[in-house]
């Protein structure tokens, strides 16, 4: 049934967005009550609010038992996994992220324990998944309608723009992020210390990004406090061989780079630069990483370690970290992702603050200042050796809303780049420290909330006039699921066609090579057709 399907992804997607929940209340209040299309969802648990952060939980299994989707808990590490379809979705308590299919997502509020069932957040993702959702504060219910139901609808685009060919230029960049972390797109956890097992992947890999008109690769080679290459200052990544510091016997970078050159596309080393860890545990890290040889560096958030980027003898040394792989390869860009400060959670940063935030209003404005240096002096320290390698960063798709910014994007999203990163990339941009940027724009054409069209305006308005290129991050991981606009993979084709009315819009980068390489709803012929025989 139609309400079944919906919920099958609302389900899947909820721990993986911001909630946006009903009125505070006092948790002795009378109990909600949900309605599903004029249905009541019973449960032994009542849904409930969290204070202050103004948050609607509900529970999960009374959810998944409508669905058919398989549960397991795991009492131990107090993580819940759910699966339904090839959808794999795993949440641990006081966690404010969830995993959906190898993919972290932030949370407002963390997945939480209440008589024994596993509570959720609500309302937000109900919202983005086309659900209408209803809060009578009388009543105390919540109703949630599917189908034939009155929603918000965007701005029209001009129908001869998103659904007809529109001229493209074949020197545009057509990249893919390749991930190593968790072993999500190359090399495959199977491969570990068979070095030839891991070329094969990676050519196999190359072959099939190319032959739907790929032209560049944005390979992580950075993970996590970690390398894909020899390094003298941090250890061998555990995702070659399971073991971090362990020798993989090759080079990884340097046949990576061979094979990608060898077939005119481009080679970008993409650095994680402030994740130290992926979890709390250090017995498993090397002797020479940089949670052991400098554990003053170190701040625990939400059981993962990081690298405090207020120290500027721990910026110094990522900085030192990326310009080896600068000074010894023929790379063709440094790429930086969007993990800067974590965007979710506490980041017990107050003795860092208090030893260097002298003369800063507030801890978020030293925040990104501290970005910024880095940011700065990482553009200088590539640029005084090899200025022919170009230098980018792939921020959070909103930097602001303009509820929050009257310069911000007419967006209403529950995270931006300059509010929880402390990623100002409008400064980096107006004082031309990167050579790209490349917003990920995770949502839709029809996606009201954070609109497709309106997000590419806003950052091709910010690049105008400056020296600064503009890339794309499109979604493909997202087709097939019942979030707003990806039941088709028209709506990735359609993204490219809006592309081409804004000349500021350079290229596109997809994430990732796994998803692209699934072929969702048939994107490879669509993408072929479109980058190759036009």
């Amino acid at each position: 049934m139609k309400w079944r399907k919906c919920l099958t992804f609302l389900l899947l997607f909820v721990l993986c967005v911001s909630a946006i929940g009903a009125p505070a209340q006092a948790q002795s209040s009378p109990v909600i009550s949900i309605f599903l299309d004029g249905q009541q969802v019973h449960s032994d648990v009542s849904p409930y609010i969290i204070p202050k952060v103004n948050v609607t939980m509900v529970p999960l299994r009374v959810i998944s038992e409508s669905l058919g989707a398989e549960v397991y808990w795991d009492g131990q590490s107090q993580t819940a996994t759910i699966i339904k379809d090839d959808t794999v979705l795993s949440m641990t308590m006081n966690q404010k992220f969830a995993w959906v299919n190898n993919g972290q997502m932030p949370l407002d509020a963390s997945v939480e324990n209440r008589a024994g069932r596993t509570m959720v957040p609500l309302r937000f993702v109900s919202e983005q998944l086309g659900l209408q959702v209803n809060w009578n504060q009388s009543t105390r219910t919540i109703t949630l309608l599917t189908g034939d139901v009155a929603v918000q609808q965007p701005e029209p685009i001009p129908q001869d723009v998103i659904t007809q060919p529109q001229p493209h230029n074949p020197s545009t960049l057509r990249g893919v992020w390749v991930s190593t972390v968790y072993n999500l797109d190359w090399p495959s956890a199977g491969s570990y210390g068979n070095q030839e097992k891991q070329k094969q992947e990676y050519v196999k890999m190359l072959d099939e990004l190319q032959d739907m008109g790929m032209n560049a690769v944005f390979v992580q080679v950075r993970p996590a406090g970690d390398a894909l290459y020899p390094s003298s200052l941090v250890p061998w990544s555990k995702y070659l061989t399971g073991t971090q510091g362990k020798d993989p016997g090759y080079d990884p970078v340097a046949f990576m780079i061979e094979e990608t050159h060898r077939r005119g596309m481009q080679f970008h080393a993409w650095f994680n630069p402030f994740r130290a860890t992926t979890e709390a545990k250090t017995d498993i890290l090397a002797a020479n990483s940089v949670v052991k040889k400098y554990p003053q560096w170190i701040v625990n958030s939400s059981n993962k370690l990081y690298i405090n980027p207020g120290i500027p003898e721990a910026r110094q040394h990522i900085i030192a970290t990326i310009m080896e792989v600068v000074n010894r390869y023929d790379i063709d860009g440094v790429h930086l992702d969007d993990y800067f400060y974590p965007s979710n959670g506490t980041f017990p940063d107050d003795a860092t603050f208090g030893a260097y935030g002298n003369g800063f209003g507030d801890k978020a404005e030293w925040r990104r200042y501290n970005i910024n240096q880095f940011v700065q002096q990482l553009d200088q320290s590539i640029k005084s050796v090899k200025p022919q390698v170009q230098f980018g960063i792939s921020p959070f798709g909103v930097w602001r809303n303009i509820a929050n910014d009257s310069s911000g994007s007419d967006t209403k999203a529950g995270v931006t780049a300059y509010d929880h990163m402390h990623a100002d990339v409008r400064t980096w941009i107006q004082h031309g420290w990167i050579d790209y940027v490349t917003p990920q724009i995770y949502w839709s054409l029809s996606f009201a909330p954070a609109q497709y069209d309106k997000l590419v305006t806003w950052w091709s308005n910010e690049v105008r006039g400056t020296d600064v290129t503009l890339y794309i991050g499109h979604a493909p991981y997202k087709l097939g699921t019942n979030e707003a606009g990806w039941q088709n993979a028209q709506e990735i084709i359609n993204q490219l066609n809006y592309n081409t009315l804004h000349p500021e819009v350079k290229g596109s980068i997809f994430f990732s090579a796994k998803d692209l390489r699934k072929n969702p709803l048939g994107l490879i012929q669509e993408l072929r057709s479109y980058y190759l025989t036009r």
